[in-house]
């Protein structure tokens, strides 16, 4: 007997050996492939200079579906369609124009109106401003201090984070949230310290919703330097002036689609993963970064796979989203459309995080799930994937989570991103082609290793 159980031993201790061995070489080729043939560095370049901002329910916007379907046809996926969803539709108008009036001296500073805010009246805002740092702040100060006033929200994102997606998640409900607020005590506007630890000229836009029950009043982002110098300004002279003057406006709901391209699953063809990126950007940018890497490096990761041959056993499936932005729609529409036609989704991989080096990948599903994908990092070490563990799955892919999905963020290195997040600069030339094509590499290794090994079942939310 012991004879017997050392033989099965050493026989399953090579066995486990013998397929590290052939995963190994299956991942390096992918590398190769990527870094030698990729094609995501050239297809980027296309959607930023070519096409430009896209965001959502815009003519760039759908540019970028028509492209994008006909990149996927280009590249021989098995099957490319178009899946429609209804997206809002705001636009920004004319540039914003911004002043801080200090006694006789007027300082031009640059501002950008968060998505979904209102206008101004046509003449502009100008009023005394009171300075905060958080929203409990504010609701301390109440009605009498508040009423009339501009509202400053500028605390920064904390620069001691050594993760900024932290450091964005701590500061961003001022953004999210303040216009409700500040109009719940009375204020006539707000203006919200732009989400980067970066200090520039450039103010960062982003979505912002309002409250039921409050007036709607016009609400901006300005620079960190304006934040900087208006912030020094009011502590020499609480009486100062505020001016700005926005022209955005919400349009009705338009028509739109996500954009998806698939690899037939040779023996499991009903089981899903998901790669995708949300096609959408901010109108002030090309959205290189923000996402215009995520969805050419999950496209690439088709097309890795069909280079070298590789015959999935799962439906490999690349989806870009639109949406993302302000609004989820395309998101939550996937999600429907999955749930509607009974489809079993394994998995989902979402790159909205830039494309920088590759560092790991965040996990949400269940203790088993999590097990298995940590039984891989030896196959994913050597190409600097060591953060593999619990975090974030990804916006777009994360109403999938409700029918058990289990959710892979890509995790690159976060130091630069919210240097050119939601800004006029997320441009291509802000992208490097060799951490784009390691990207798209690592996201097609990970893809190989669910499709190959699969998942531990997890239970659906009913």
């Amino acid at each position: 007997m012991k004879k017997t159980a050392l033989f099965g031993l050493v026989l399953l201790t090579t066995l486990h050996t013998h397929a590290q061995d052939t995963d190994s070489v299956a991942i390096r080729k992918m590398y190769n492939e990527a870094l030698a043939n990729g094609k995501s560095y050239e297809w980027l370049r296309y959607l930023t200079k070519q096409i430009g901002p896209r965001l959502s329910g815009s003519a760039g916007a759908q540019k970028a579906v028509d492209w994008t379907k006909q990149v996927m046809e280009q590249e021989g996926f098995d099957r490319v369609f178009l899946q429609e969803v209804m997206v809002p539709h705001w636009v920004r108008g004319a540039k914003e124009e911004a002043y801080i009036q200090n006694g006789k001296q007027k300082i031009t500073v640059p501002i950008a109106a968060l998505g979904g805010s209102v206008a101004t009246p046509p003449k502009g805002v100008q009023a005394q401003v009171i300075e905060v740092k958080s929203l409990a702040e504010l609701e301390q100060l109440g009605t009498d201090k508040v009423k009339g006033k501009i509202v400053f929200y500028n605390r920064p994102m904390d620069p001691t984070k050594l993760n900024t997606f932290e450091a964005y998640g701590g500061a961003v409900d001022q953004r999210a949230n303040g216009a409700t607020f500040a109009a719940k005590y009375g204020a006539v506007g707000a203006i919200v310290r732009s989400m980067t630890t970066a200090h520039d000229d450039n103010p960062h836009t982003g979505g912002m919703r309002y409250g039921t029950g409050v007036p709607l009043i016009p609400t901006a982002a300005i620079s960190t330097n304006g934040a900087d110098q208006l912030s020094s300004l009011l502590k020499q002279n609480p009486q100062l002036t505020f001016f700005f003057k926005q022209n955005c406006e919400t349009l009705p709901d338009a028509k739109s689609y996500n954009v998806v391209g698939e690899i037939k699953g040779s023996e499991r063809p009903d089981e899903i993963i998901v790669v995708g990126g949300h096609l959408d950007s901010w109108d002030l940018s090309e959205g290189a970064h923000d996402d215009g890497s995520g969805c050419m490096q999950s496209i690439e990761v088709l097309r890795i796979m069909k280079a070298l041959g590789y015959k999935p056993k799962r439906t490999i499936r690349a989806v870009m989203f639109m949406n993302e932005e302000n609004g989820l729609r395309g998101g939550i529409g996937y999600a429907d459309y999955a749930k509607k036609n009974n489809e079993k989704h394994l998995a989902a991989i979402e790159s909205d995080n830039g494309g920088f080096t590759p560092r790991g990948f965040g996990i949400v599903g269940t203790p088993q799930q999590k097990s298995r994908v940590q039984d891989w990092k030896s196959l994913l070490a050597p190409y600097g994937l060591h953060e593999i563990g619990p975090g974030g799955g990804g916006a777009d892919i994360g109403p999938l989570a409700q029918q058990g999905t289990a959710l892979f963020g890509f995790k690159p290195d976060s130091q630069r991103y919210f240097d050119y997040h939601h800004t006029g600069i997320d441009k291509f030339e802000a992208v490097n082609k060799r951490e784009l094509e390691l990207g798209a590499a690592s996201m097609a290794a990970l893809a190989y290793l669910l499709d190959k090994y699969g998942l531990p079942e997890a239970t659906a939310v009913k």
